[in-house]
């Protein structure tokens, strides 16, 4: 295969890398564009899929005692979670910025989470500055106060505990299903497309099978692999022997998820962002 292009100018840091990207389409159209136009050719296979958490009555349990003012922290820890919220809030009439109260407070990690709750009417008082985990958050939680937590079933539990440990009384709800590729139709979460509002035309791309993407990683056919999360990690180990192929990871706990698994990452994100991860591929294929 011939190697993508070692040129470090600012249009095309990426071109002729073939790049796969883990995420489901209508939650890769910022990336894949960043991709595009860094010159890389970016290629799909969704990996992960999201559902309706099972248990809906202690989901609505926690909304209607967050809309009654029982909590004095919401806590968002990803996009997804605040589409859940945001669902919930459609049901009972009113936005999500009407149904928290202004008294409670709202922390954020991650920029697409922090824009979303943004978007929906809130104001997000606490966000990490720096690393965009639980231990960013935690590392700038005041203490105290009563935290409403949803989260997805597969969260691990240091954000919970860190809360807890802080002083803070947590309630961790589930609010969504992580599964494979695809959900079922009927369970499914359905998350708008990424800037479906903005009149652009979405980004084109490849869209692979595992069987085919394995074929492809085998034969060398992909450069880098961007894991966008700690359970997409944990299916990119099952596709194939990554080889010259490099893993780019999102974050430290995407990043640290790989080591367990005995992956080596060439280059970690320092923002979770198309751009971040545009960089951080560039820095796994372009070393010093």
């Amino acid at each position: 295969m011939t190697e993508p292009s070692r040129r470090s100018g600012p249009e095309t840091p990426l071109s002729g890398a073939r790049v796969l990207v883990t995420r489901s389409p209508e939650r890769s159209s910022a990336l894949v564009e960043a991709l595009s136009a860094a010159g890389a050719q970016p290629v799909l296979l969704p990996l992960i899929d999201f559902e309706r958490a099972p248990d809906q009555h202690a989901l609505d349990v926690a909304c209607d005692a967050l809309a009654a003012g029982a909590f004095d922290w919401l806590v968002a820890s990803s996009a997804t979670t605040v589409h859940v919220l945001i669902g919930k809030a459609r049901e009972r009439g009113p936005g999500l910025g009407q149904l928290v109260p202004a008294k409670t407070h709202v922390a954020a990690i991650g920029p697409a989470t922090r824009r979303l709750l943004e978007a929906a009417g809130l104001t997000v008082t606490l966000a990490p500055p720096g690393e965009q985990s639980a231990a960013g958050l935690l590392a700038v939680w005041p203490g105290g106060g009563r935290v409403l937590l949803p989260q997805a079933d597969i969260a691990a539990p240091a954000l919970a505990e860190g809360l807890s440990a802080a002083g803070s009384t947590v309630t961790a709800v589930t609010a969504y299903r992580t599964v494979d590729y695809p959900a079922a139709a009927e369970r499914r979460l359905a998350v708008p497309m990424e800037d479906a509002d903005d009149g652009r035309q979405p980004p084109s791309y490849s869209l692979l099978t595992p069987e085919t993407a394995a074929a492809h990683i085998a034969a060398g056919r992909i450069n880098a692999v961007i894991a966008a999360s700690p359970s997409a990690v944990r299916r990119i180990s099952g596709l194939a022997p990554l080889a010259a192929c490099k893993l780019v990871a999102i974050g430290r706990s995407t990043a640290d998820q790989a080591a367990a698994l005995g992956l080596p990452v060439a280059a970690v994100a320092a923002e979770p962002t198309p751009e971040g991860l545009v960089a951080a591929v560039a820095r796994a294929l372009n070393p010093p």
